[in-house]
């Protein structure tokens, strides 16, 4: 028997569109035992009912994996929980497909390296901004060209984080169909400016001009911000009460924002009463990324 654990993360935090991702305190959790036959059972309703196994997201993705290494999975008795809501902008597919990936890695002993797991992910989820802080935790900044993915993960940040997560879903389909097919150059050179200068700040400790950055964004927010409702408000209300900056976590619904060190819980409550319909929570962020327990 052994545990997977994997962190819900946060993409693009504003202008890092497609390349920035952070792992946050909340987790998709895997046990695994052996059994005479395949079977998953869900603690909590987080994570929607599937009436075969063979049409489970996590058994699609670990027998995709183990075939390319011609290898037959043994059946097994996989109790989950999650605390990751389904199409919020949280990665919980990179979540599953990171804890299909390491099952697979621990049934047929695999060995994978840190290296081979990201590939794999990357393959399946298509960009690495989500999978990679599931994987290592933190907050990290990805590239992805040809087939090779490299990836620098930001030192620790002395920020607390605050989340806004709605009660309804928001498709990444329906968010990346509203998005430009193209940018003009000297837009592209803009935007790309806007987020190499905020990465710039968060790394030298300057939080004031990285939340001005992050609400400067020109590849995606302004359009993503038509769908979600209250978007505006989230953010004009959180800087009234000394947040950084407030983005859209991945492609939304949910909302996110860096507010001062220790200032996340008290941030969150007066958030909460204003926004009630909203689950708004002080978060932290985890620096582990993917965990095993045998």
């Amino acid at each position: 028997m052994f545990t997977i654990k994997v962190p819900a993360s946060s993409a693009n935090i504003g202008p890092g569109f497609d390349s920035l991702g952070m792992a946050l305190k909340r987790y998709l959790s895997l046990t695994v035992e052996p059994s005479k036959e395949w079977k998953f059972n869900h603690v909590n309703t987080m994570i929607p009912t599937v009436r075969h196994y063979k049409d489970h997201y996590i058994y699609k993705v670990a027998t995709k994996i183990a075939t390319w290494y011609q290898r037959e999975l043994p059946p097994c008795h996989v109790t989950m929980k999650s605390e990751i809501p389904l199409a919020r902008g949280l990665g919980s597919s990179a979540s599953a497909i990171v804890a299909a990936i390491e099952m697979v890695n621990q049934l047929c002993e695999l060995q994978l390296s840190d290296d081979e797991k990201l590939a794999h992910a990357v393959r399946i989820e298509g960009h690495p901004d989500n999978v990679a802080p599931a994987l290592f935790g933190g907050i990290l900044v990805t590239v992805q060209m040809n087939d090779q993915t490299s990836y620098k993960q930001i030192p620790n940040i002395d920020t607390d984080v605050v989340i806004y997560i709605p009660d309804f879903e928001l498709r990444t389909e329906d968010a990346r169909n509203v998005l430009p097919q193209s940018f003009l150059r000297q837009d592209a050179a803009a935007a790309s400016s806007v987020s190499n200068l905020m990465i710039s700040a968060l790394m030298t400790g300057d939080y004031r001009l990285a939340g001005q950055m992050m609400e400067s964004d020109l590849f995606h927010e302004s359009y993503r911000a038509t769908l979600i409702p209250n978007y505006a408000d989230i953010k004009s209300n959180a800087r009234k009460l000394g947040a950084y900056g407030t983005v859209i976590s991945g492609a939304g619904p949910t909302m996110i924002s860096f507010v001062p060190d220790k200032e996340g819980p008290a941030i969150a409550k007066s958030m909460q009463s204003l926004f009630p319909d909203y689950e708004v929570e002080a978060i932290g962020i985890d620096q582990h990324g993917l965990t095993i327990n045998n």
